[in-house]
């Protein structure tokens, strides 16, 4: 799905702002709460709540919300607040984490199902146009590889002590760099093909767009 040229775009929760360069045709804004410690932030239009963020309704053709949707506490009004900043018809390209390890901390909430995002995005005012995997299973394996590779201790105590201890630590040294050479392995793999007939992803994505229907069962509930 790709955007008219001179389409107004906001990246919410932009962080770093690493999409930018790729909407130059675009009206490009940014939005992000700014909060999380040692973290670079790239230039942010809007330092804000995403549940609450200062711009008239329809403003934007489009709407990024990628990897932001675990670290909002209350993720519903983010996603009203979206509906309501978007033009009639305009798209949320949204990603989320159904495998991923703690980050940002502490601003690290929840990870997300298909079915959790779909039920989001449908009691909230949008109709899901695709949902996938954004990586095969394949990705999310290599991303388990190069955690043991970092993670596994390699001191005897970490595993209990005694002689089983020792023999676990010489296992794990010898079995990270087979994990990181599997990593790399997988990485490739998941680049040719992305297998999704088994395993899980590490995130989902999702094309979504504004319903009118929504607005109309709102509009009837008043009345």
């Amino acid at each position: 799905m790709s955007i008219p040229k001179g389409a107004a775009v906001l990246d919410a929760g932009a962080g770093q702002t690493p999409y930018k360069k790729l909407f130059a045709d675009a009206r490009y804004e940014s939005a992000d709460f700014c909060q999380v410690d040692q973290k670079a932030y790239g230039e942010i239009t809007y330092v804000c709540d995403l549940a609450h963020i200062p711009v008239p309704d329809g403003r934007y053709d489009l709407v990024l919300l990628t990897q932001v949707l675990e670290h909002v506490p209350e993720p519903k009004p983010v996603l009203q607040e979206i509906h309501r900043i978007l033009k009639p018809g305009g798209a949320l390209w949204l990603s989320a984490p159904l495998y991923f390890e703690e980050h940002e901390i502490p601003y690290d909430y929840y990870r997300y199902t298909q079915y959790g995002l779909a039920h989001l995005l449908n009691t909230t005012g949008f109709r899901i146009e695709k949902l996938t995997w954004l990586e095969g299973y394949y990705g999310t394996l290599s991303h388990q590889l190069i955690n043991a590779f970092r993670a596994l201790p390699l001191k005897p105590r970490e595993y209990g002590g005694g002689i089983g201890g020792i023999f676990a630590s010489i296992l794990a040294f010898l079995l990270k760099p087979v994990f990181a050479a599997l990593a790399m392995l997988f990485s490739i793999l998941d680049l040719r093909h992305k297998y999704t007939a088994g395993g899980q992803p590490k995130n989902y994505a999702v094309v979504a767009v504004k319903s009118s229907d929504y607005l109309n069962r709102n509009d009837n509930d008043g009345q």
